[in-house]
């Protein structure tokens, strides 16, 4: 057989640069490993399964997936230092080219195509070593199909159609000038892989892996990924049906962990109507908050959590989280980009037009005021005081050092897919411009409306919680649809979520007025530049770098961003 070099899989930090999972993996990395030398053994497709998550950790990767989902959102804007950076200061002006380098999507192909090769040669290893069983196999296949399954999840909902393989290339022989495949071929296809491979995947990490049920794919990160994937794709039933999977799975896991605490030393979670989402509330010390923030962020791999990429808290020397760090800043100096300045003003103008109401932890959680800057991501912690009215955040100074990010990129938690249900229980209703609804659009709006309560009462720092929104002031199917919005702002604020929100909003409406709505309200000046750019529906997908248009010569531009001055969808394939 052919000797096949594997050291575009197996170097850059493929081994050692797994912060995420400690003993996970525990082999010295190697620059080349022949064909012959390797796939021979289990603990060569263990090497390879925690390259994937290696991959997924450098800065490339993470950087994409944090840019291309919030950053032309209305949530951020440019920062001090963006001068430094001009191709993120061109996405922040909505200034988008094909030249731009965070348009191109070779890092994430490269994760990609490393699942690809797994699946490929695994099935070859459980032949040769009698210890790998078949559901060990068939695990790691689940797994690692996820994985791929979530970056091609980010490619459509970035370029809309993109070239689709499931072949692995392990030859510097082989091809891949492939045209683009539809968005919805795509969607489809990855649906149909995570449907199959479902059952097949880990249900629950042994206790002593503490990192493992968040840090890696589970049968519960699958359904997650089902239930937005069958969203994207209008499939409202089945994103519930996905929901609640996930759902009743966490608080099974929440009724066992109590069990076994036997109600002793450590506290118990508090549930709202049966959520078990972590309280914002602090058990031991009066009136303060941002329990939920410090556990989820600060903390990591949370009971709330479902799929994060673990960054070693313990361990130093390992990689840190240099994503946040660049973009959102440090103890030593402020991001690239900062709060958009109608949101970091909202509560001190006493505004509302995000959080509606003075008494949200999630505004003092997410951002400093004094600058203003994002806390999200880049403080340990962020406790919020409640003293006689006034509430403030008392953590705001504790940013991580230059280097030391240690907080986890948090791809779904429980309240995502809360309000993912809650959203498709919306568009599960029909049209209706009257104010009162009867019938099972009540039921689908109670339904839909009581899981936004719970979120969003979860969140507010006061003693004894009242509700802050109103039943009756969301009537109808289109007041919902943009309580559902706003919620999902508040709650996912600067997580890399709100751009593909808002896009989701616009390919299901094929309407970008929503989209544009929201995201002018952080411009200044231009906008009417802005908005002409925006009114097209064409505008919410990005260009394809040119580089990969001069290597691949079966692709075609985005309308938008070619030669072409046509309004409608060319199509790409």
């Amino acid at each position: 057989m052919k000797k096949i070099i594997y050291s575009l899989l197996l170097a850059t930090g493929m081994m050692g640069g797994l912060s995420s999972c400690g003993d996970f993996l525990e082999i010295e990395p190697q620059n080349e490993v022949l064909f012959e030398n390797f796939w021979n053994e289990k603990a060569d497709v263990d090497a390879m399964v925690a390259g994937c998550y290696a991959r997924m950790q450098d800065d490339d990767v993470l950087t994409r997936m944090l840019i291309w989902g919030e950053f032309r959102s209305d949530n951020l804007v440019a920062g001090t230092n963006i001068e430094n950076n001009l191709n993120l200061n061109n996405i922040m002006l909505e200034n988008l080219r094909a030249s731009n380098d965070y348009v191109t999507w070779d890092p994430l192909y490269a994760v990609i195509n490393r699942c690809n090769t797994i699946i490929k040669f695994a099935p070859m290893v459980a032949e040769r070593d009698l210890s790998f069983s078949e559901s060990e196999l068939k695990a790691t296949i689940a797994e690692v199909s996820a994985i791929r399954d979530l970056c091609y999840f980010y490619l459509i909902r970035t370029f809309r159609d993109v070239p689709y393989s499931t072949i692995a290339y392990t030859d510097d022989d082989q091809k891949f000038d492939l045209p683009a495949t539809p968005f919805y071929v795509v969607l489809d296809s990855l649906i149909s892989d995570l449907e199959a491979v479902k059952g097949d995947a880990v249900v629950k990490y042994p206790e002593n892996k503490k990192n493992y049920q968040t840090g890696r794919i589970t049968q519960d990160a699958i359904y997650s990924m089902l239930c937005e994937m069958y969203l994207w794709k209008k499939d409202y039933a089945n994103c519930i049906r996905c929901a609640d999977w996930v759902i009743e799975s966490k608080q099974k896991q929440e009724e066992d962990r109590r069990k076994k605490q036997n109600g002793s030393t450590i506290t118990k979670v508090e549930y709202l109507m049966d959520y078990p989402l972590i309280p914002t509330a602090s058990t031991s010390v009066k009136n303060e908050y941002g329990k939920a923030f410090a556990s989820i962020f600060g903390q990591g791999n949370s009971t709330e959590g479902i799929f994060e990429l673990t960054f070693d808290k313990e361990n130093t020397n390992m990689p840190a989280n240099g994503v946040f760090e660049s973009m959102f800043g440090s103890s030593s100096g402020n991001g690239y980009v900062k709060p958009a300045g109608f949101i970091a003003e909202d509560v001190s103008a006493k505004e509302y037009k995000v959080f509606n109401n003075q008494y949200d932890a999630r505004f003092y959680e997410n951002i400093s005021t004094d600058g203003p800057r994002v806390l999200k991501g880049v403080t340990e912690s962020a406790t919020v005081t409640n003293s006689s009215g006034t509430i403030k955040n008392a953590d705001a100074s504790r940013f991580y050092s230059q280097g030391q990010n240690r907080s986890n990129f948090v791809f779904y938690r429980l309240s995502d897919i809360m309000l993912l249900k809650a959203e498709a229980l919306v568009q599960s209703m029909t049209d209706s411009s009257e104010d009162s609804l009867s019938g099972n659009n009540e039921s689908l709006r109670r339904q839909a409306f009581d899981l936004i309560t719970v979120v969003n009462k979860r969140s507010l720092c006061q003693t004894n919680q009242k509700d802050s929104l109103i039943y009756g002031n969301y009537g109808t199917k289109l007041q919902m649809t943009e309580l559902v919005l706003l919620e999902r702002q508040r709650e996912l604020m600067f997580e890399g979520k709100r751009w593909f929100d808002l896009v989701r909003d616009a390919m299901r409406t094929n309407s970008t007025r929503t989209l544009m709505s929201h995201v002018l309200k952080k411009y200044v000046t231009n906008t009417s530049v802005i908005q002409n750019k925006l009114i097209k529906l064409d505008a919410i997908f990005w260009p394809i770098h040119e580089d990969e248009l001069k290597i691949n010569k079966s692709l075609k531009q985005n309308p938008l961003y070619g030669a072409s001055d046509k309004d409608s969808y060319e199509k790409n394939y």
